[in-house]
């Protein structure tokens, strides 16, 4: 029931059961609603409900979705992995990260933050407006919020929301309410200003969440505030729809392919834009530059140079034994190395894993 999830109001009509309906197993999910509230937190599920309903919802209908999701961090379509996450960071907290099909920057989703999705006609698009009916949810929790000229919704000089993408007719964001802020910057901080990349780079700005500034915020309370603010604004009169993930949604053959999808090395890596990173490390025996060039998450070259004559063949060496290798190596055993360049093997291993 709706009422699980958004709180009741006298601001809130639709929060009652009759007037909401759930995408049951029974039923064949239908994209032609105009408001859907995930009750999944698989992000694999909701990233994809949310493009299945981006691409087959009829056009010239808005359209609202509104979901939250487990712990991970969501990178734009046309990122650098290695260059947005701290991989190191993913590994201890054993938290995935995940390629959207969207464009835009990087972000990290806990059950402390709301995303939220506004579909509209391509000739009716505009995201200050779109970013207005969100800042219209959150002054209606009593936070004095404004939109800066990047369409963030922010407290003075806190940003409240990352904008994540605005393309065709497609305004998304990812609104902090009580996330985990010393997390989402531990894992969104790497320190490569040597990786030169094709890829879009993230901008990263200082963040706050909702109840630093309204202690009594919720998922629940900007969600109903969403929903009619975004009702107010576009005339829907529509059921809110839960959307669930289960034996309906899994059926589709677009959901359920999507979500293999993003599951996979291919997608996840193999999307990666060209780039090079270029390295280097003093050892006992002297210092080694390494030049690793990459595309679509394959080692192109890896070139190193050193001052120390002895040892120049055997990098080459394996510098040549890395090509068309995965890099970070996923998928491929450990490469041939002779006993003199084990400490440079490591080295390597160490900063392309990170």
């Amino acid at each position: 029931m709706l009422s699980t999830l958004l709180r009741a109001s006298s601001r809130s009509p639709f929060v009652v059961a009759s007037h909401s309906r759930s995408l049951s197993a029974a039923a064949t999910p239908s994209p032609n609603y105009s408001i859907y509230l995930s009750k999944s937190t698989n992000p694999y599920f909701n990233l994809t409900f949310e493009d299945w309903l981006f691409r087959h919802s009829p056009p010239d209908k808005p359209l609202l979705l509104i979901y939250r999701d487990d712990p991970c961090v969501v990178i734009g379509r046309n990122q650098n992995p290695w260059k947005e996450v701290n991989f190191s960071a993913l590994r201890r907290t054993g938290i995935p990260f995940i390629r959207r099909r969207s464009g835009g920057g990087t972000v990290y989703h806990d059950l402390g933050n709301t995303n939220f999705s506004i579909h509209l006609p391509r000739t009716s698009f505009d995201r200050h407006a779109t970013a207005q009916v969100v800042l219209r949810a959150v002054r209606s929790l009593g936070i004095d919020a404004n939109v800066n000229e990047r369409n963030d919704l922010c407290v003075g000089k806190d940003k409240m929301t990352y904008k994540i993408v605005n393309k065709r007719a497609y305004h998304h964001g990812t609104m902090l309410i009580g996330t985990k802020l010393d997390t989402l910057g531990d894992l969104l901080r790497t320190d490569k200003e040597t990786m030169i990349t094709r890829g879009v780079a993230s901008v990263r700005s200082p963040v706050c969440n909702l109840q630093q500034y309204s202690p009594s915020a919720s998922h629940d309370a900007f969600a109903d505030a969403v929903v009619q603010a975004f009702r107010e604004e576009y005339n829907i009169e529509q059921d809110v729809q839960m959307a669930e993930e289960n034996e309906a949604t899994l059926g589709i053959d677009y959901v359920r392919k999507g979500m293999e999808e993003l599951h996979s090395w291919d997608w996840a890596f193999g999307q990666t834009p060209e780039f090079t990173y270029t390295i280097k490390q003093a050892f006992s025996w002297g210092e080694v530059t390494a030049e690793v060039q990459s595309k679509h998450g394959v080692i192109l070259s890896c070139t190193m140079s050193t001052d120390q004559a002895a040892v120049r063949n055997d990098l080459a060496a394996l510098g040549r034994s890395l090509e068309g290798k995965n890099y970070g190596f996923a998928g491929h055993s450990e490469v041939e190395m002779m006993s003199e360049g084990e400490e440079v093997w490591s080295w390597l291993k160490a900063a392309m894993r990170t």
